[in-house]
């Protein structure tokens, strides 16, 4: 997996990216490898390697992404015909990068996973 400084400095803002949505919990912006027309990142400002980091203290996180995310898909318009939300957790689970993040993905008719 790849390093975790990548997320960090686009939160930071010390590398560029076309953020969508910041907030003091959360950032988002959109992945430079598309897996479809709508594709976005949303992370946590602070380092979580993964959804096994999850834990008593920090699980508002999630519900914090889960609804940034919903803003988003409504904002962009795909809430109506449909998106998919995607959390890989750890290198069998097809998480690439060490950090925590969901991806948002629509725009298009998804490939089904049945």
């Amino acid at each position: 997996m790849q390093n975790q400084l990548i997320f960090e400095n686009i939160i930071k803002k010390k590398i560029p990216a076309n953020i969508v949505y910041q907030d003091e919990k959360i950032t988002a912006f959109k992945d430079i490898q598309p897996k479809a027309p709508i594709h976005i990142l949303i992370v946590p400002n602070f380092f979580m390697a993964s959804l096994n980091d999850i834990n008593k203290e920090n699980k508002w996180i999630m519900a914090h992404m889960f609804y940034i995310a919903v803003k988003i898909a409504k904002k962009n318009k795909i809430n109506e015909e449909g998106y998919r939300i995607i959390i890989n957790c750890n290198k069998n689970g097809g998480q690439e990068i060490n950090y925590l993040h969901m991806h948002l993905l629509g725009g298009e008719k998804l490939k089904s996973f049945s």
